[in-house]
């Protein structure tokens, strides 16, 4: 991807020197969980052709504030690990963030962007509410086919 800028952030694809800030930044978020090690995401998702992680900084190679993981299975675009530095919240960043994840899905030819986001979450479903998602139909199931990768849920 491009750099591109949006609302003041400029958006591009992570590179390896970013590692450290964007897992430093998922973890203030809240976002990591022991049975996904972020370094691990990271790596699988930018060795794919199919998956990418986005950052957004306010200037060239300044402070990362803002990423998120994209990706898709041929069909269905998928977003993961949406987060924005609790100092730079509620200005408009996640929903920047967001419009370059369906823009990045559009460019793969991806129609259709898909999230997960835990049971519970009010705050972050009203979030996505906001940018037109809708709660789906859908009913998610799962399976641990590598049991020792299973963490308490």
């Amino acid at each position: 991807m491009s750099n591109q800028k949006m609302d003041s952030l400029i958006v591009s694809d992570m590179v390896d020197d970013d590692l450290e800030s964007v897992v430093a930044l998922w973890q203030v978020c809240g976002l990591t969980r022991p049975w996904n090690n972020p370094y691990s995401d990271i790596a699988f998702a930018r060795s794919q052709v199919n998956s990418t992680v986005l950052v957004g900084r306010f200037e060239q190679d300044g402070e990362i504030v803002a990423s998120a993981m994209a990706g898709h299975d041929g069909h269905r675009g998928w977003t993961y690990y949406l987060s924005v530095s609790p100092n730079h919240q509620a200005k408009g960043l996640g929903q920047a963030m967001m419009k370059a994840v369906e823009d990045w899905h559009l460019a793969q030819g991806i129609w259709k962007s898909q999230l997960m986001v835990r049971t519970g979450n009010e705050k972050v479903i009203k979030f996505y509410e906001a940018l037109g998602y809708n709660v789906s139909a859908t009913q998610l199931l799962e399976r641990w086919i590598d049991p020792s990768k299973r963490g308490d849920a």
